[in-house]
């Protein structure tokens, strides 16, 4: 957020300026935050950033792949993109990105060993084996890998997961930073954008289900009940949420009984229900996420969802 203001003001601070003239200095600073969409437009405004961005290893360092780059990213894109690092690419996230495939990565693996953040999640043309041929080649180095995320790759089985497990553990620093695991809630896993990972002692994202066995995510819950449960040894709701439904707004279990009706058709518990706003029509509220189907409402207090906007079209 700060970043984005960052780069509002300067850009503002240069359309105001009576005379063209290079870019504000702050833009040169955010480039090495950027995710590359951003990044790539960037080195399209002019010719000092395009620069600035093509000959500085900096902004490089950190590659960051999100829609809509995500949908047409190859092994070849992406081969080309990581070799602006010269090999000292430290952080690699490729977000969905199915067409990246287990040759693609293991090239740009191969180029720069010194990865510490591999995130790969919903990239469905990897495969389990491919994941484990880049995590050992990333384990041969002193500091190795401190953070994978695999969630979303295809037919990854338990055996799978003990052998990047076995890889992960043979770095020291990583069994110190487990130690300070903390719970996982739902509701904060799905807002990552602003979700400190590293800080909940969790070096990979998924784990076995207690529940259906398969490698998935795996949720503790805020209840008071279940918190007790968890210090006992005992199971309770600690599950994937294809086992459990949680609410999108505070993460608790839910149970089928008590799964209440909303716009988005996501999972909201009663005490959430009860305390967000309703649409003024068919009094079923939406999650925060969701906000952008609230409709003001003309002429009275309160919004209607797009739903029920959409029907009063209909009927006029």
């Amino acid at each position: 957020m700060e970043i984005a203001k960052s780069m509002e003001l300067a850009t503002l601070s240069h359309k105001q300026s009576s005379f063209a003239g290079p870019p504000h200095e702050t833009l040169f600073l955010v480039l090495a935050y950027l995710p590359l969409f951003e990044l790539l437009s960037m080195s399209e405004v002019c010719r000092s950033l395009r620069d600035a961005v093509e000959k500085d290893v900096l902004p490089w360092l950190n590659i960051i792949v999100e829609r809509p780059l995500s949908l047409r990213l190859s092994d070849e894109i992406l081969m080309k993109i990581a070799s602006k690092a010269n090999g000292r690419l430290r952080t690699l996230v490729l977000m969905y990105c199915a067409k990246i495939t287990d040759d693609g990565l293991q090239r740009v693996i191969d180029q720069n060993p010194l990865i510490s953040k591999l995130h790969i999640p919903g990239c469905t043309g990897l495969t389990p084996d491919g994941v484990i041929r880049a995590l050992q080649k990333l384990s041969d180095f002193q500091d190795g890998l401190k953070s994978l995320w695999i969630n979303g790759i295809a037919n990854m089985k338990k055996e799978h997961l003990e052998r990047l497990q076995f890889y992960l553990q043979t770095n020291q620093k990583l069994q110190q930073i487990q130690q300070k695991r903390q719970p996982l809630l739902y509701h904060n896993y799905r807002r990552l954008q602003a979700y400190r990972w590293e800080e909940l002692g969790r070096v990979i994202d998924v784990e076995l289900c207690p529940k259906c066995n398969e490698v998935r995510v795996v949720f503790d819950c805020p209840r008071e009940e279940c918190k007790r449960k968890a210090e006992n040894s005992m199971t309770g709701c600690r599950m994937c949420m294809f086992c459990i439904p949680r609410c999108e707004e505070c993460g608790k279990c839910v149970e089928t009984g008590d799964l209440e009706e909303t716009v988005c058709a996501d999972t909201l518990c009663p005490d959430c229900w009860i305390q967000l706003p309703k649409c003024n029509f068919c009094n079923k509220p939406c999650c925060t996420q969701h906000a952008n189907m609230q409709i003001a409402s003309t002429g009275s207090i309160g919004w209607i969802c797009s739903v029920c906007h959409d029907k009063s079209d209909d009927f006029e």
